[in-house]
């Protein structure tokens, strides 16, 4: 999987987890937590034994996807190994179905999880480890009673693992109901300064959305993630970014779930130049290469903050952190230098250099693709229709996405026209799919 070395939380976890023990661990976003809990879960696996082993509680349904996919690249030496995902958004009849044969592996959001357990078609008797993944935004989000729920229908004896960003006293409490002794950790928060570059824009009363305009133009990141604090600016600025010719899409909870997935999918397969969302909307994505992140409006919190500008400055790559305030906000500036502990860099925004009529473009497109892995469809054949004896280059094609009912496959800008043609025209498997443009 090209890890080379152990990340501070795997090497501080690990050890504690592979001896069966209860962990409490404060890590930021990337810190690599998923692999520890993950690898320690698989380890004391029992494969010949068809019941649920390990169940990964997630706040939102893009984490819970992250971790299945991750968690299923760390079994693949592990021979019929099953992994189910069990969210909400999602039609309960097929997830119904996939509980008849108990997976070893259960990932999923409270609610969900806790309605099969009403429905009894989840079975947690045989239970050997418990992950709560990001815990304090469960609890924000009010998952506090329907975690201690799903606990009540768990083994006594058993490992629980508890992941936390931050740490509330919430946090505290509910590590003392449910864990036994546990190994407490707490990786370094506070992002590398080296790695990412923070700068601070001082703007005027009503002018925030031209400052963000002229920042996107002066630094020209080739995507952004924007925090909003709230959910209806997100989509009024995805709409006035929109009408001035930027590609910018607006993440929230009042999307229905199959919009949100292709607002990810567009996003992370580089469709789309900008992405709007709230923190509750952002946790669990797992964007590689993000060049920037831009706080449309700061967090009251300074440990959010350091959370969001974690985002970019990922995997070794350099990163940039950009967040506009007024005049009446400098408190929430000096409250984010107390908490790094050093001083931050504010500039004026009328320094910035804009460029008249210069818009990012996003270098691909994505086709829509109304069959998926029900209809046995995989990313070789998608791949194959695309280029075998079309043509079409191999190179111009970027990532698929293949879900249960659809498929994305995003293409370069200039051969988007060929490339739906080919599929609209063509057969995938020696099927005929209906093919579209995603705007």
């Amino acid at each position: 999987m090209g890890f080379q070395k152990m990340t501070e939380i795997q090497e501080r976890g690990l050890p504690a987890i592979l001896k069966g023990k209860d962990l409490l661990a404060q890590a930021k976003t990337g810190s690599g937590k998923t692999a520890a809990f993950a690898i320690g879960l698989l380890h004391k696996l029992e494969p010949q034994s068809y019941r649920t082993q390990a169940l990964i509680l997630c706040p939102t349904r893009e984490l819970a996807d992250q971790v299945s996919k991750e968690t299923r690249l760390l079994a693949r030496a592990i021979p019929n190994i099953k992994i189910v995902t069990l969210c909400g958004g999602k039609p309960i009849g097929p997830q119904l179905a996939s509980l008849e044969h108990h997976p070893h592996i259960v990932v999923g959001t409270p609610g969900r999880i806790l309605k099969h357990l009403q429905k009894r078609s989840l079975k947690l008797d045989g239970l050997k480890t418990l992950v709560l993944d990001e815990a304090d935004r469960m609890l924000d989000m009010g998952f506090h009673e329907d975690i201690m729920r799903i606990i009540d229908k768990t083994p006594r004896e058993r490992q629980t693992l508890l992941f936390s960003a931050t740490y509330p006293d919430q946090i505290k409490e509910i590590s003392d109901d449910i864990q036994n002794n546990p190994v407490d950790i707490r990786v370094e928060s506070v992002h590398d300064n080296k790695k990412i570059q923070q700068v601070f824009y001082e703007i005027q009363k009503g002018n925030r959305t031209r400052a963000l305009v002229s920042l996107l133009q002066h630094y020209r990141p080739e995507s952004s993630l924007v925090f909003c604090n709230r959910k209806q600016q997100c989509q009024e600025l995805a709409d006035e970014l929109w009408q001035q010719g930027f590609h910018a899409l607006a993440l929230h909870g009042d999307l229905e779930q199959r919009e949100r997935d292709q607002v990810l999918v567009q996003f992370s397969n580089k469709s789309s130049s900008i992405l709007i969302a709230t923190d509750v909307a952002a946790r669990g994505l797992d964007i590689k290469d993000l060049p920037a992140v831009i706080n449309f409006e700061l967090s009251p919190d300074p440990e959010i903050h350091i959370h969001r500008i974690g985002r970019t400055g990922r995997a070794g790559s350099k990163g940039l952190a950009i967040s506009l305030f007024m005049a009446s906000e400098q408190f929430r500036v000096k409250a984010i230098k107390e908490y790094l502990n050093s001083p931050v860099r504010i500039d004026k925004a009328s320094s910035l250099k804009t460029r008249e009529n210069f818009r990012l473009k996003p270098p691909m497109v994505t086709l829509s693709i109304n069959g998926g892995r029900k209809d046995k469809l995989r990313a070789g054949d998608i791949l194959g229709a695309l280029t075998s004896e079309t043509g079409l280059a191999g190179k111009k094609i970027g990532k698929i996405d293949i879900s249960d009912s659809v498929s994305y496959v995003a293409v370069e800008y200039t051969v988007s026209k060929q490339a739906l043609k080919i599929l609209s025209a063509g057969k995938i498997k020696g099927r005929k799919f209906r093919i579209r443009k995603l705007r």
